[in-house]
């Protein structure tokens, strides 16, 4: 993925995370060719059972504070315990839910912050003058690489940037991304941005088309704008609220609620997943039990959390989301390779050594998973990406049924695959507007396909019935699998404004939902999709910023990397693409990324695909 990174090794980090899943997966692997999977699905339900059983017997014990012993007299109906629901090392907001993770999810936790660590501005620059601040429009760029370019090469551009008075900035920090275009090719590729943690940037682009290309590199924040943002993360969870209506007969009640809540405020309404120890809470009503809860809403936002200093960093068109200008130019002219056709699926041009480069190959190393040309997204280290119609959508899902969990992004895939296929009919199940739950039907060629929205937080202003509301780890655990079924999960834009822990234990509890699935169901097609860069209005960026979707794009590859996942790579279809960014992208774009999932389901096998097959079936014979 394309981030502004700090200089030090990221392969170590990654390497860190492996340790943790290397074995299990291992094992998993020759349990699966040794037909001992229902053995072992076995063993795992004693375990998970024993686990539960003791971990009830351990809330009941625990001291708790006392918010939890006014949650204990007030059970609404579907919690039977209380208990502690995230672990929250680094805010001070909810001390009291602080659950004790196991040892090997401590080291990964650790690992996975250490993983997105971000620069720092130095001590004392939260006293700096607005002038001192980087500044998009004295900064630029420079196009290096020497006289030539061709397809295979790797471009490098030379980032500097500068403050308002145009004096070079010391250190990092910023947020910056880059993209390299062909708008007469409809061709893009998303670059990976490094930062050298003096001001001085590298963003590094695969060539990977002959013709024109511009360059283009954005500063969406500078690094005292993400000091910020960081604060906020850390500090003030409560920068977006929500309210349940709480109803019997003729009276009803509105109350505040949210992940976490303030304890001394009155007594609290524990709505926390038993299953997941996914948390939510709301403020006891005052006349209504907490058991006649209905509805759920987003609220608002309170004012004034950062101060009038604070704000200058947030100015749309001086210092958010403003491009960056090259010096002399950002034009170029990509040649013919000289080395005969490039393969550009080939794994050695992924890892940077197709083409008649001179970089370094270790240098030249790209996280690239993918470029436009004429519109169509083409993936490179991994399955070929196909373009489908109607008809071979209906050719690929004949027989299958799509479970779609999330939030709006993968609603937009929900939606476009009932346009798309032909004689698929909506089943009312009276779902809300936005969240559902849908389903729709094609009887004809027995597909189904499902969408149902994540549990809360939910950053939704229509009302949703509160008993619609299903956690994601649940709704997998219900799932019998299979070859024929299809599971497609998207969750990260409803997190943004909420400390990273909160997300890191939703993801953990999918995470081990999906194994599940896997060891009960090994043929079973799971792909997740990634964040996306979003458009950065100035009311909604304190919240919303694409520095925490771009944090929460890290932590969930990391997270899942191992498991027997595929990922649709949003992020980057999105940066390569000359479409403005936005929450939910745009058709073309959509399109995009369903015939990756597509893909991923029906691959063509032919090529590199047809020999991998061939290879670990000799494998499995062997075995």
């Amino acid at each position: 993925m394309f981030v502004t990174l700090p200089s030090r090794s990221f392969d170590e980090v990654r390497s860190r995370l492996m340790i943790v899943r290397q074995v299990e997966v291992t094992v998993k692997m020759w349990l699966r060719y040794r037909k001992l999977i229902r053995i072992v699905s076995t063993l795992f339900e004693l375990i998970f059972l024993l686990d539960n059983i003791i971990n009830v017997e351990i809330w009941k014990n625990h001291l708790v504070s006392e918010l939890c012993k006014d949650q204990t007299q007030i059970q609404p109906s579907n919690i039977s315990e209380t208990h502690q629901a995230f672990h929250h090392k680094h805010t001070t907001y909810c001390p009291h839910l602080a659950q004790l993770l196991s040892p090997e999810e401590e080291l990964e936790e650790r690992n996975l912050l250490d993983l997105i660590a971000w620069p720092k501005p130095p001590s004392g620059s939260e006293a700096l003058e607005f002038s001192q601040t980087s500044d998009p429009f004295h900064s630029h760029f420079s196009i290096g690489n020497g006289k030539n370019w061709f397809v295979g090469d790797q471009l490098e551009v030379n980032i500097l940037m500068r403050d308002f008075k145009g004096r070079p900035k010391p250190y990092g920090g910023d947020l910056l991304l880059a993209s390299l275009r062909s708008p007469k090719y409809g061709a893009g590729v998303a670059g990976q941005v490094l930062d050298h943690n003096n001001g001085h940037y590298s963003a590094r682009f695969p060539l990977l088309w002959a013709g024109p290309a511009r360059v283009k590199v954005t500063m969406v924040h500078s690094s005292e704008a993400v000091a910020v943002l960081r604060r906020l993360r850390e500090q003030r969870p409560d920068r977006v609220h929500f309210s349940s209506i709480f109803g019997q007969g003729s009276r009803s009640e509105k109350t505040v609620c949210n992940m976490c809540l303030p304890p001394d405020q009155g007594p609290l309404c524990n709505f926390t997943d038993l299953h997941t120890g996914d948390p939510w809470f709301c403020y006891k009503p005052k006349n209504l039990s907490c058991y006649t809860r209905n509805s759920y809403v987003l609220e608002g936002s309170p004012d004034n959390i950062i101060d009038s200093n604070e704000a200058w960093l947030f100015r749309s068109g001086i210092n958010l989301n403003v491009p960056i200008h090259a010096d002399p130019s950002n034009d170029i002219i990509v040649l013919p390779s000289t080395n005969g056709t490039v393969d550009l699926q080939s794994h050695d041009f992924f890892e940077g050594g197709g083409g008649d480069s001179t970089q370094n190959p270790d240098h030249a190393k790209l996280a690239t998973s993918g470029y436009y040309y004429k519109e169509v997204w083409r993936s490179l280290g991994g399955v070929t990406k196909r373009q489908f119609d109607s008809a071979s959508i209906i050719q690929c899902l004949t027989n299958k049924s799509v479970y779609m969990y999330g939030d709006s992004t993968m609603r937009q895939w929900y939606e476009y695959l009932v346009t798309v296929i032909p004689g698929i009919q909506e089943i009312d199940e009276e779902g809300e507007v936005n969240v559902g739950p849908f389903r729709a039907m094609d009887l004809t060629h027995k597909i189904v396909l499902r969408f149902r929205f994540h549990g809360p937080p939910i950053v939704s202003r229509t009302a949703v019935m509160a008993r619609k509301l299903r956690y994601i780890a649940n709704e997998l655990d219900g799932l019998t699998g299979g070859p024929d079924t299809v599971v497609a999960l998207s969750l990260w834009a409803d997190f943004a404004p909420f400390p990273l822990e909160m997300y890191l234990h939703r993801l953990r509890q999918i995470r081990k939902a999906v194994v599940r699935l896997l060891d009960r169901a090994p043929g079973t097609v799971i792909v997740i999709r990634t964040p996306n860069p979003r458009a950065q209005k100035r009311d909604l960026v304190l919240n919303f910023s694409d520095w925490f979707s771009l944090q929460m794009d890290t932590v969930l590859r990391a997270m899942f990397e191992g498991i027997d996942v595929l990922l649709v790579d949003a992020w980057q279809m999105c940066v390569a693409h000359h479409q403005p960014y936005d929450l939910h992208p745009p058709g073309v774009i959509v399109k995009n990324m369903v015939d990756m999932m597509l893909s991923y389901i029906c691959p063509d096998l032919t090529g590199n695909e047809s020999r991998q097959l061939k290879m670990w079936l000799n494998v499995i014979d062997l075995i």
